[in-house]
């Protein structure tokens, strides 16, 4: 069961200075990964939506009609 955040900062601010260092590097480091990880999502719907043809676009009753037809 997860500690909850009070009783975790307590334990951690026992920790020697060079090993909360070293935590809140880790810390940081998966928060970065994250933002890493949210700039590659939004590069790639950027080039999605570059690669989209609004001449293509169809109105959505017409796009129901169709699969209507399509399924029977």
């Amino acid at each position: 069961m997860p500690l909850p955040i009070e009783a975790l900062e307590a334990a951690l601010l026992q920790l020697p200075t060079s090993e909360r260092a070293r935590l809140l590097d880790r810390v940081v480091a998966s928060l970065d990964a994250d933002a890493a990880r949210e700039r590659a999502w939004d590069d790639l719907a950027a080039r999605r939506d570059v690669e989209i043809d609004p001449s293509a676009d169809v109105p959505g009753r017409d796009a129901l009609d169709r699969l209507r037809t399509e399924i029977g």
